[in-house]
């Protein structure tokens, strides 16, 4: 399943909650040995439009961004706790929701030109789609920072990551050339 396919999905389930029971659905039905995701163009994927929801904040809507992270967080959770093996090709630009489409699954490919983070800082929001989960958890260090341990780094500056740093701190599992 393509990214681009799984946005497609997610924009659906956006308009309509009832798309969420035909996943599950789909999900129990049909025998899938494996998911592949990956982005299409420069992107693996740059994740919602979280400005937009700190302007609806702003407005005085607040609910409609608690209903926007609850349907991210929905995907996430189906995502993390889907039984099969999943597969992400972090090729390109790899933020926010992107993240949270990825991170959880059980391989995680980088590229050279991956780049990761977690951009909600800048805008005074904590990292979420999961990443307090996740960055708790990374067992790598970047020898770059001082060498400070990757989870604090990444939770608190929102600084950009290549594949390379990626793999060292745990967020890839695997690096693999552009050209595969």
């Amino acid at each position: 399943m393509s990214i681009s396919r799984l946005l497609e999905l997610f924009r659906a389930y956006e308009e309509d909650s009832n798309v969420k029971f035909v996943v599950v659905k789909v999900k129990l039905k049909i025998e899938i040995s494996s998911l592949c995701f990956k982005g299409k163009g420069r992107a693996f994927c740059a994740g919602g439009d979280v400005a937009a929801v700190v302007r609806d904040l702003n407005e005085g809507k607040w609910k409609l961004g608690a209903e926007f992270f609850r349907k991210e967080f929905t995907l996430n959770y189906l995502i993390a706790t889907y039984s099969k093996p999943q597969v992400s090709i972090l090729n390109g630009i790899v933020m926010g929701g992107g993240a949270g489409a990825s991170i959880h699954g059980r391989f995680r490919v980088a590229t050279e030109t991956s780049v990761f983070a977690m951009p909600e800082t800048a805008l005074g929001l904590f990292p979420d789609v999961g990443a307090s989960y996740f960055l708790s958890r990374l067992p790598g260090f970047l020898v770059n920072v001082n060498p400070r341990p990757s989870r604090e780094y990444c939770g608190l500056t929102g600084s950009r990551l290549d594949g390379a740093e990626m793999l060292a701190c745990g967020l890839a599992t695997h690096f693999a050339s552009n050209s595969y």
